[in-house]
């Protein structure tokens, strides 16, 4: 055999391994399911869509709305909800194709759709208004629901909240989602979502491992990697200064202000905007202050949706 054939030969072998190294299957929906949902019943059909939701605390006392971000799931909001549902309704859901919801079936993920789904699950669980907490993707279509429909909110608690154009984002266009992307499909090393999660502590240490895990098994669910690309690719940003004048709700912006993914600037840009919001910021905290610090950052929350 030829020397330059053998060389060939073993880079496509090299090439090989590599590849079944990173190869990342989706998990079975049922394992998943077992070991992330509290409760079998713990899911809805909503306008067309299977969203997993919790919904704790008094049935008939105020309720919130928990929304979490881009790549999470209700998880997230789990030390603030057992703990806001001795006084509270506590809804927490994840969004279609993310965490147990299953995909959207017209594959749908722009806000308008979400708030859609929104409204459609407050009519279902008999809701006439409800106050919404949000962090980041889930802050973006929560100021957008409360624009759209402000007499179904009581109160808005944005957590580095989405919606300001950055760089690399538009007004009134969809962003050029890279090519290179479209590999999460079939490849998502632990050690890679690692690193992209620590971007969103000021402390990466209070990344544990069984978050790490968590975020990885619920981005193996079937669809999931699809819907998350094709979200990314469907976000179309409107001028938000016009929406966020016509919210009622007081608001309360949280912020950490070393959150290296959403900058913390644009907390002016949302006070100078929302007709009665202020603003709760910590300076050791990044972009997820209430998984970094729950206990922390949740008082102020608490006190502020039960109008202490």
């Amino acid at each position: 055999m030829k020397p330059a054939l053998i060389i060939v030969l073993v880079l496509l072998l090299c090439l090989a391994a590599v590849a079944a190294w990173l190869w990342t299957p989706d998990k079975p929906r049922e394992q998943l399911e077992s070991r992330y949902a509290a409760a079998p019943d713990d899911f809805l059909e909503v306008d067309g869509t299977r969203l997993h939701i919790r919904d704790r605390g008094p049935r008939h006392g105020p309720a919130v709305l928990l929304l979490h971000g881009f790549g999470a799931s209700l998880h997230t909001w789990e030390p603030w909800a057992d703990a806001l549902a001795s006084e509270l309704r506590v809804i927490s859901l994840d969004l279609p194709g993310a965490g147990l919801s299953a995909a959207d079936p017209a594959a749908d993920y722009s806000d308008e759709r979400s708030i859609q789904i929104l409204l459609a699950l407050l009519d279902q669980l008999q809701l006439a208004r409800a106050s919404l907490v949000g962090n980041s993707l889930g802050g973006r279509i929560a100021w957008r629901f409360a624009a759209a429909h402000p007499e179904r909110v009581e109160r808005l608690v944005l957590i580095s909240p989405d919606g300001f154009a950055s760089p690399g984002f538009e007004y009134g266009k969809a962003p050029e989602v890279p090519a290179a992307l479209g590999l999460l499909r079939f490849a998502l090393p632990k050690s890679v979502l690692r690193m992209n999660l620590k971007v969103a502590y000021a402390d990466p240490k209070q990344l544990q491992d069984a978050q790490v895990r968590r975020y990885h098994d619920l981005l193996l669910a079937p669809g999931n990697r699809v819907a998350m690309l094709q979200r990314m690719a469907q976000v179309v940003l409107v001028q938000p200064e016009p929406l966020l004048a016509r919210i009622e709700a007081p608001t309360l912006l949280l912020w950490g202000e070393r959150d290296a993914m959403i900058p913390f600037s644009n907390a002016a840009d949302y006070l100078s905007a929302l007709p009665d919001a202020r603003l709760l910021s910590f300076a050791d905290l990044g972009h997820v202050p209430h998984e970094e610090a729950p206990e922390r950052t949740l008082e102020p929350v608490r006190s502020f949706l039960i109008g202490d």
